[in-house]
């Protein structure tokens, strides 16, 4: 595989989280890295255009070395902030502004190449054509390595992907947010070779306090002797056991949390404890 089984996702290690220190970063880069987690999942607008270039001055300094890495990015999103002089939040993805944004996000990055880009989100007004063009020159010049979209619907996949191969969908996909199971869009990468990467992968199970998430701690409890596990273990577990392959994007800056995010990846669920914890997010058994 490409990419660690966790990847570690950075939008909370700047300005929009945390706001760690360059030598925070390097300290957790190396936590990451020392557990197997080797893939880091940026993007342009995290810290409002700052993250990237945050971490990117750790890396230059940590000794970690590139090929030891997978980075990603995503551009397209037009975020109004004081880096930006956009009047509204927008999207854009034509060819110039596509090559433009990747080579931002390699000098921030301090990097020749990323080993995969993602299109944000989708574009009402993007076009496949100018995409594909962009792509093609950046593959070309060695800026990317990989190409792939985030937030994409089966039919948005199809109209990008007759142009150029698309390699990854990076989804929301969780125990509490699994549409994507039943509205065809894991079906259609499975079916298609794309690999689905998830972020928020834990859901809203510790955010929320209901009825709804009372239920599935109360399942979780009763399987967190047998599997000698955490509860967040094994709600990654159970997101891990979906035969698409989905690699979960981790977005704590907790080093005891990622170490236990890359255990969960040994634990595989038996079929019927899986189906136990669906029941207990649905309320309702399987039709």
């Amino acid at each position: 595989m490409k990419y660690s089984k966790i990847i570690a996702g950075t939008m909370t290690w700047g300005s929009w989280g945390r706001k760690m220190s360059k030598k925070e970063m390097e300290s957790l880069m190396h936590h990451c890295i020392a557990h197997g987690i080797t893939t880091f999942d940026h993007a342009d607008i995290y810290g409002a255009y700052t993250t990237e270039s945050d971490f990117g001055k750790a890396f230059a300094n940590s000794g970690v070395k590139r090929e030891d890495i997978q980075l990603i990015s995503k551009c397209g999103i037009q975020y109004v902030c004081e880096n930006r002089d956009n009047k509204v939040k927008h999207y854009n993805y034509n060819k110039d502004y596509i090559i433009w944004s990747v080579e931002e996000s390699l000098k921030n990055l301090n990097t020749e190449y990323l080993d995969l880009l993602l299109l944000h989100r989708p574009s009402p007004l993007m076009v496949a054509e100018e995409i594909a063009d962009a792509i093609t020159v950046l593959k070309k010049d060695g800026k990317i390595r990989d190409f792939g979209v985030s937030n994409f619907t089966p039919s948005q996949m199809d109209m990008v992907g007759l142009r150029m191969d698309i390699d990854v969908n990076q989804i929301e996909f969780s125990l509490t947010n699994h549409s994507a199971m039943h509205n065809g869009t894991l079906d259609y990468m499975l079916t298609c070779g794309i690999r689905p990467m998830a972020w928020s992968p834990l859901g809203s199970v510790f955010r929320e306090d209901n009825e709804h998430t009372r239920r599935i701690h109360k399942q979780l409890g009763a399987l967190l002797d047998k599997y000698k596990a955490t509860e967040d273990q094994l709600l990654l577990a159970w997101t891990l056991k979906h035969p698409s392959g989905i690699i979960p994007v981790v977005g704590t800056t907790n080093k005891e949390r990622l170490k236990l995010a890359m255990e969960a990846t040994k634990i595989n669920l038996e079929l019927e404890d899986w189906f136990l914890i669906l029941v207990a997010c649905q309320g309702h058994k399987v039709p």
